[in-house]
């Protein structure tokens, strides 16, 4: 059975890159969005929403996306939701090391809007869905 992805926790201190990633993730991809400025306010509210998936800025003031990640994961719930990264960090090495925090794949930035969706689609489906 297919595991269908519709509610992603979005984190990204960025407005411009929300607003950008907003767009590309509702009005293109469908997907029904927590949009989160941190990691403090991704932990206090990420339970309540209860997400299919975690997309994560890398570099954030306060709290990164690695330590957002960890924190999370430490919530009911949210032990084992699928993460992605997002960051301009790219070389193998630290895409490598973004896997080993526990993500399922590392998206660059800056992205483009109009295929941000599939592609988080593409690492769902390849993921979550390819062990069915």
């Amino acid at each position: 059975m297919t595991k269908e992805l519709k509610k992603i926790l979005y984190v990204e201190d960025e407005p411009d890159i929300q607003a950008v990633a907003k767009i590309a993730l509702e009005a293109v991809g469908g997907f029904e969005l927590k949009v989160c400025n941190g990691g403090e306010e991704a932990i206090a509210s990420a339970e309540e929403f209860a997400p299919d998936l975690l997309l994560l800025d890398v570099m954030m003031p306060g709290m990164d996306g690695p330590t957002t990640l960890s924190e999370l994961r430490r919530l009911p719930g949210l032990k084992d939701k699928p993460a992605i990264f997002m960051t301009a960090k790219v070389q193998p090495q630290e895409i490598e090391q973004f896997k080993s925090y526990g993500a399922l794949e590392v998206i660059a930035k800056p992205f483009d809007p109009m295929t941000l969706a599939q592609s988080v689609r593409d690492v769902w489906d390849s993921h979550v869905n390819a062990g069915e």
